[in-house]
């Protein structure tokens, strides 16, 4: 599998939101290489590429699993669990699951991650 890079930044949702408003007023306008993917602080990302959860990754990765059950018997976690984790991985598009035949298989999307933060990024000058 290719190596896929996600930039990921770190804000405070007072910042974020500010940064969000003055995108909709057309008062900032995003730099390509700006992170498509915000967090509110580095343990909350932490919290989502956890030891755990990467090497569910690269179970995904390594297995190509057709299905939850099948990720399920080859991590040895509960299903529950699993797709709880899985949705959670989907909603920063981390991983993608796609129906296919009534079966869920999750996809990688993310296999790298850069972040990126500051006391003035989060805060960007207006254009």
């Amino acid at each position: 599998m290719a190596t896929r890079v996600m930039k990921i930044g770190i804000i405070s949702k007072k910042d974020y939101i500010k940064r969000t408003l003055a995108i909709a007023k057309g008062e900032y306008k995003p730099r390509k290489n700006e992170p498509k993917v915000w967090f509110e602080s580095t343990k909350s990302m932490s919290q989502i590429l956890s030891a755990e959860n990467q090497e569910l990754l690269r179970a995904i990765i390594e297995n190509k699993p057709h299905s939850i059950t099948e990720l399920e018997e080859i991590t040895n976690r509960k299903k529950s669990n699993l797709s709880r984790t899985l949705k959670t991985l989907e909603k920063y598009g981390i991983v993608e699951l796609q129906k296919i035949k009534g079966k869920i298989l999750p996809k990688v999307k993310a296999t790298d991650f850069r972040v990126e933060f500051g006391l003035h990024y989060s805060s960007p000058a207006p254009r």
